[in-house]
């Protein structure tokens, strides 16, 4: 085994030529040994000539030299060669970051970008600027050096900020008169809660929330993005609340909005968006371990769907054995939807499949008084 310094070389012909000269061969000595002919031994010393696999099992066998060795230098002086040809492409990172993590796919079928085809980059590019109203690509905020518009209270990902910029494109739309005031989102609690005994009063909900300055909108979700609701504010005076529906079920709807309305009525989401993602699942729960502000707005949106002692009460009585009848019952005594019960029972005992008839679905209800963007229409904006 030759004692050549391994790091001594940066090219495959640099080592063979130090070869040579530690065996004493010539070229046509090699050659020779390699069967091959002197010109093409002298364009590999001259690194004219890649070094092949083929060839680097040969001269391993010569020299001694694993084969590994010629090929790893052949690698890097190869890309050493294409850094100083290729010109270097600043965009190419950023294409790749707004590419590889946004859904423009969806959001073009969804109407938000126009192009004629993804592969259109420059048209993308354009309609994503727009978008996200940047005057170039390297200002778009889900990219890490951007600089960030939007401060969300959870870590959001790049589909959950673009459907946060539809709902605030939507919403800054909207003409609401700016009537805000925490008193006036309470009284609208109180207009809401009468609405829980029957689904179809659920149409009643954008112009109450309207009366009391809270911006309503309805944003189907991205598929990547799960998100459940959203609560954000233009302005000191001008509170907004989008749901995206993606679970179409009275108990789902009524715990959202409440939990969002909680929010608004906390000032929740003028400092950082109030990003709801995934609220069925363990963010659900009441005793979870969550950061307060979605601790307290579980808390409310529970007690307002159906009051947590009452709940406690009907499970300690009747469990582990709950009937139609019970559920009924019990509906009419609480003057509420039998789904808003059929849906805490479920999360609070974890059997999904009763009493699912009752989970009336509500966005044919609330959507022909609202503001809606999705399941196949595209909200207008100036």
């Amino acid at each position: 085994m030759s004692q050549y310094d391994p790091e001594a070389y940066r090219t495959p012909g640099q080592l063979i030529e130090a070869l040579l000269i530690e065996k004493g061969w010539s070229q046509r000595v090699l050659a020779i040994v390699l069967g091959m002919e002197e010109s093409g031994v002298n364009r590999m010393l001259s690194d004219k000539r890649p070094i092949d696999a083929s060839d680097a099992l040969r001269l391993e066998a010569a020299f001694g030299v694993p084969a590994s060795r010629f090929l790893d230098l052949q690698r890097d002086y190869d890309l050493a060669k294409a850094r100083i040809a290729e010109r270097p492409d600043p965009a190419r990172a950023v294409r790749g970051s707004l590419f590889g993590d946004l859904p423009i796919a969806e959001m073009m079928k969804r109407g938000w970008i126009v192009a004629d085809e993804i592969r259109n980059v420059r048209q993308v590019e354009s309609e994503l600027m727009k978008f996200f109203g940047v005057k170039s690509l390297g200002d778009i905020e889900i990219l890490p050096h951007a600089a960030k518009k939007t401060e969300v209270f959870q870590p959001a990902t790049p589909a959950q900020i673009a459907w946060l910029y539809r709902a605030r494109a939507l919403a800054n739309d909207m003409l609401v008169e700016p009537c805000y005031s925490p008193r006036a989102v309470r009284d609208a609690i109180a207009k809401l809660s009468p609405l829980l005994g029957a689904a179809e009063e659920a149409r009643q909900v954008p112009r109450i929330l309207a009366e009391c300055g809270i911006r309503f909108v309805i944003v189907e979700t991205l598929a990547a993005a799960k998100i459940d609701g959203v609560c954000f504010w233009l302005d000191d005076v001008s509170p907004v609340i989008g749901l995206s529906m993606r679970f179409d079920r009275i108990d789902n709807f009524w715990f959202v909005l409440r939990h969002e309305l909680e929010h608004v009525l906390r000032l929740h989401g003028r400092s950082a968006v109030m990003l709801d993602a995934e609220l069925e699942g363990t963010r659900a729960g009441v005793g979870a371990e969550l950061p307060e502000e979605e601790r307290v707005a579980n808390e409310a949106a529970a007690n307002f769907c159906v009051p947590k002692k009452n709940m406690d009460s009907f499970i300690a009585r009747k469990a582990p054995f709950f009937a139609e009848r019970d559920l009924l019952g019990f509906a009419n005594t609480l003057h509420i939807h039998p789904g808003l019960i059929a849906g805490q029972l479920a999360h609070r005992t974890g059997r999904f499949e009763r009493f699912r008839k009752h989970l009336v679905k509500m966005r044919n209800i609330v959507a022909p008084g609202a503001i809606v963007d999705g399941w196949g229409e595209v909200a207008p904006l100036d």
